[in-house]
């Protein structure tokens, strides 16, 4: 946007007055709006430019303004996923980028993936139930070294994941994605491959997008070719998994599982995963830490200052047409 253009509004989930570096309001061509999902929209819709979704607010939330945002250049969200957006794509004008939070959220995602391995590896659950009841529960757990890791979904989380294991002695890291390419750290394999490399890892660590092709993509065949014992552990998605599959396997105690995300999500009181056994839940907290609030605002600064300056933004992962 150049600043001779008409005065266009900017909808932000976190007050514009607690973000440094955005674009003086006036000026630069844009007006700040605060909106963080709240029934009562902060201006018309029609005259927002540039949408910064409210976050971790779900579906009805983020795609209730997208029909009247009939003027808006962009739609940035603040979480790796674009799921909960892309329901609403199809009410946009051609022509709009939709962004993600690509450098938000992988240190705190991965700082989770790997409490979670370690916490079900080592039987820290067990250990937390045996203090409560005053018992001591030793024995000989399994331990990350020496065990063979999977990573589906190597993006740049995937990614940050590996380089967190890589202190862990690990025998080997496996990385899949959507097609194959090679990195620093070697080779990534199709998706294709997926079913020759899951037999050989002792974990597996599902970091992809929730897109058609990934919808399930951990369901009964999947869950079978895990060897015994294996440990699977999700941060991607709940739907990702196929609940009921997982269910069956972990019931009978052959794998056991990690999950941040689950399906349905929230998890509701009496559904059977909250007590199967071996499995640990954590309630999506993966991007919910104290890193959070300080990347977003960077990533929002930026991102306007690039409107405003007429430069290409980031993290565009695709354009309406």
């Amino acid at each position: 946007m150049r600043r001779d253009e008409t005065t266009a509004d900017v909808w932000l989930p976190i007050p514009a007055a607690e973000i440094e570096g955005l674009p003086e309001p006036g000026t630069s061509g844009l007006n700040y709006q605060f909106w963080d999902g709240g029934p009562d929209f902060p201006a018309d819709p029609a005259r927002c430019a540039f949408y910064v979704v409210p976050y971790m607010k779900g579906t009805e939330i983020a795609v209730r303004p997208l029909a009247a945002m009939t003027s808006v250049r962009a739609v940035q969200t603040l979480s790796a996923g674009i799921d909960h957006v892309t329901p609403g794509i199809t009410s946009l004008r051609p022509g709009v980028a939709l962004c993600n939070a690509k450098g938000v959220h992988e240190a705190s995602t991965a700082e989770l993936t790997l409490a979670l391995i370690l916490a079900s590896l080592r039987g820290i659950p067990g250990f937390v139930r045996g203090q409560d009841a005053e018992e001591w529960r030793a024995g000989f757990y399994p331990a990350l070294a020496d065990k063979s890791v999977l990573i589906v979904g190597y993006g740049s989380i995937g990614a940050a994941i590996e380089d967190r294991l890589a202190p862990f002695e690990c025998a080997r890291v496996a990385r899949v994605a959507r097609s194959a390419r090679t990195t620093a750290r070697g080779q990534v394999h199709a998706l294709t491959e997926l079913p020759a490399l899951l037999p050989e890892a002792d974990v597996v660590v599902l970091s992809t997008p929730l897109t058609p092709g990934t919808r399930h993509l951990a369901d009964a065949g999947f869950l079978a070719r895990m060897k015994d014992g294996a440990l699977l552990v999700n941060v991607a998605r709940g739907p990702v998994v196929d609940t009921a599959a997982l269910l069956k396997e972990v019931e009978s105690g052959r794998i056991t599982a990690a999950l941040d995300v689950t399906d349905p999500e929230p998890l509701p009181v009496g559904h059977p995963l909250w007590h199967a056994p071996g499995v640990l839940i954590s309630p999506h907290v993966g991007g919910s830490t104290s890193a959070f609030m300080p990347r977003a605002k960077r990533l929002i600064a930026g991102q306007l200052r690039r409107l405003v300056a007429g430069e290409e933004l980031t993290n565009v992962l695709l354009t309406t047409g």
